[in-house]
């Protein structure tokens, strides 16, 4: 586990439990598949790794994990410094400003939160700069949560049509994050965050059903720590799950 000094330094780090924790995770999701009856090879785990220090993702990756989210730009970019001879996929899950995007460009591989014409354009415009293409996904406000980055679900059409022209972007997919739970065992709560997992399946496959050039729609990617049975269930193949990997946050500076 990890342990702080009043500086919050890490004086002694023994990231032994995220085998465990990525064992039972792993076993976990297997059991939701079996129960949707879904092959577990279609599901991949994005290990969310924000505010944990590089020596726990270097340790999970000793333990086979390769896909990693973070959801703050100068954040990765240390982590991708500090990890540079490992095997890893970086995945930009938080929102993104259209000033930050040329520090994640040269190394990030995939961008799950583009909510806008606008910042498509910039990661286009960075990418062209560089030669080089970069997928990306376009997040979707399906809880319609003020707090919440995304496009409105009525948009979501109309931008991946618009994104399509952009030759150094390509949209892979769509990402939600579920109605956010006070309890997590209320009935109501749950019928709520399955209905916006539903809403997102659905314009995932009506996206996909125009075959619109440059768009291939591969990846839907919703469901938590809380929520990843439930989005199993409705059919992501990407789930983002950090807590029940490197354990709870601390989000004071480390």
């Amino acid at each position: 586990m990890l342990y702080f000094n009043e500086n919050y330094r890490y004086l002694f780090m023994d990231f032994g439990y995220i085998r465990n924790n990525l064992l039972e995770v792993k076993q976990k999701i297997k059991s939701a598949c079996v129960n949707s009856k879904r092959d577990i090879n279609d599901v991949k785990l994005i290990a969310v790794s924000k505010t944990f220090p590089s020596e726990a993702i270097s340790a999970s990756c000793d333990f086979g994990q390769i896909d990693f989210g973070e959801n703050k730009v100068q954040e990765m970019v240390k982590k991708n410094e500090d990890l540079a001879g490992k095997n890893i996929n970086w995945h930009l899950i938080g929102h993104l400003q259209t000033n930050k995007v040329k520090y994640i460009v040269p190394f990030v591989h995939l961008i799950h939160s583009v909510d806008s014409i606008k910042l498509a354009e910039k990661i286009n415009s960075e990418a062209l700069k560089i030669g080089r293409i970069i997928d990306c996904m376009i997040q979707v406000n399906t809880s319609n949560e003020e707090q919440k980055s995304g496009c409105e679900p009525s948009e979501t059409i109309s931008i991946v049509k618009e994104i399509s022209g952009f030759a150094n972007v390509r949209i892979k997919g769509l990402m939600t994050i579920g109605k956010i739970m006070m309890d997590e065992n209320d009935e109501d709560e749950l019928k709520e965050v399955r209905r916006n997992f539903t809403l997102l399946r659905d314009i995932f496959h009506e996206v996909d059903s125009l075959k619109i050039d440059n768009i291939e729609m591969k990846y839907l990617s919703m469901g938590m720590t809380a929520d990843f049975d439930i989005a199993i269930e409705e059919g992501a193949n990407m789930l983002r799950i950090g807590s029940a990997v490197f354990g709870h946050r601390n989000y004071q500076k480390v």
